[in-house]
Order: structure tokens, then C-alpha cells, then sequence
């Protein structure tokens, strides 16, 4: 099969046939994976996706939006204020990502008290769950949080994950950075409660049975310093 050279009027950077390289080209521009990220969950409009990355001014957002759209990672809807969202094909992202993420949670440098968003937080329990303990159990769970909510269900290892009002058997009411201590940091639910970070309705067995379902990887061995 003769192979035909595709032409554009994008820069390339790399000028590499690796499928690697190209995903770089599409999302490797500083905030455009985050900004996928945040569409994960569906469809957003310009001031919730720069809500979910307050680092991000409105002109490099506006920038990634049209350079994301052009690559037909993500489509608008509507006008004069759009919707973004992804594209069947940028959806599939979400495995990329997740693979990232376990792979980075590995290094001495990852740090997860840094703020996080709601997206991002939902995006980690699809990552990190142990899908083998959690065969067998099932559960749904609310997250209410101050500008999003969201209703996971777990059912035999997996873990859909919906924006919907915050509803189920377990409810946690509070912040991304909190939620991330009591699943990650094993900050029981209890104190968090009596510091007034948490509001909690539902299954405390539930609630903790799902707790136990994620753990940070081990960290990798980094290499001596030569001296």
C-alpha cells in the first residue's frame, strides 16, 4: 500500500511520522490536555472551563479553544455564548490521559494538596480506582460541589461518572482538595466533618468500603546523583 503524504497549513514541530509526536502537536500545547480534561465530562461553556483552570488567562484559553476545535478535538455549539464540547474522537483522549496521570502519580514530585479542579478530581477516581476490589460492589454516590455536581455509579469494577445533581446512597458535600484528602490522604471522614469541610448523607460503611477502593502508587526510585 503506497502511503500519501497529507499536507496542512499547521505547524508541525517535531516534522515525525510517530503517532506519539502527533499527539503532542494536538495536545501538547501548555493547557490544551487540561482543557480536554475539563471537557470530559461534557459539554462547557467559556467561563466554566477557565473556572476549572484559574491559571489560564482568557486569551490563551480562547487560543486553545479555536486550535483544538481546528483539529476537530473538540466542536462549539451555539452563539454568542458556545458550548464546547468534544468530539466522539476526543473523548478517546480520556484513556491518554489517564495513562498520564497514573504514570505521573509515581513521581517524588507529585503533589496532591495542589488546588484541583472538579473535573479533574472526578477524572482521577475513573484513573485510580483498583477495579479488581471493587468487583462485586455497588454503589451510587453524589459529589456536591460549590460550581458542579456529579452521580457515580459503581457496579462490578466499573465507575461511570455523570454531571447530574448530587443524589445516591452516599453523598459527599464539599471542595475537589478536600474530597482528594479523605480518598487519597485517608483524612477520615468523621473529622472532616467535625471541621466543617464536609457535609456527608448516606452508608458511612459504603462511603468507606469506596474510600478504600483508591491508593496512590508507589513512588519510583530515582536514580543516586553521581558525587
Amino acid at each position: 500500500m503506497k502511503l500519501e503524504k497529507v499536507t496542512e497549513s499547521a505547524m508541525r514541530w517535531y516534522d515525525d511520522a510517530c503517532g506519539t509526536a502527533l499527539g503532542l502537536e494536538l495536545l501538547g500545547e501548555r493547557w490544551s490536555m487540561l482543557i480536554v480534561r475539563e471537557l470530559m465530562f461534557g459539554a462547557r461553556r467559556f467561563s466554566e472551563v477557565r473556572a476549572g483552570l484559574p491559571g489560564i488567562s482568557a486569551n490563551v484559553l480562547t487560543q486553545r479553544l479555536d486550535g483544538l476545535a481546528r483539529a476537530g478535538v473538540l466542536v462549539r455549539h451555539g452563539a454568542p455564548s458556545p458550548l464546547y464540547e468534544l468530539t466522539p474522537w476526543g473523548y478517546q483522549a480520556e484513556e491518554t490521559i489517564q495513562a498520564l496521570g497514573r504514570w505521573a502519580a509515581r513521581s517524588p514530585a507529585h503533589d496532591p494538596t495542589l488546588p484541583l479542579s472538579a473535573a479533574s478530581m472526578m477524572l482521577s477516581l475513573r484513573t485510580m480506582i483498583d477495579r479488581t476490589r471493587a468487583r462485586g460492589m455497588t454503589l451510587t454516590l453524589g459529589f456536591r460541589f460549590p460550581r458542579d455536581s456529579f452521580v457515580a455509579r459503581l457496579a462490578d469494577g466499573a465507575l461511570p461518572i455523570v454531571r447530574a445533581p448530587a443524589a445516591g446512597e452516599v453523598v459527599f458535600d464539599t471542595v475537589p482538595e478536600v474530597l482528594a484528602g479523605i480518598i487519597y490522604g485517608k483524612r477520615p471522614v468523621d473529622a472532616a466533618e467535625a471541621a466543617g469541610d464536609l457535609v456527608f448523607h448516606g452508608n458511612r460503611a459504603g462511603a468507606e468500603a469506596f474510600i478504600d477502593l483508591f491508593h496512590l502508587p508507589e513512588k519510583a526510585r530515582m536514580p543516586h546523583a553521581p558525587g
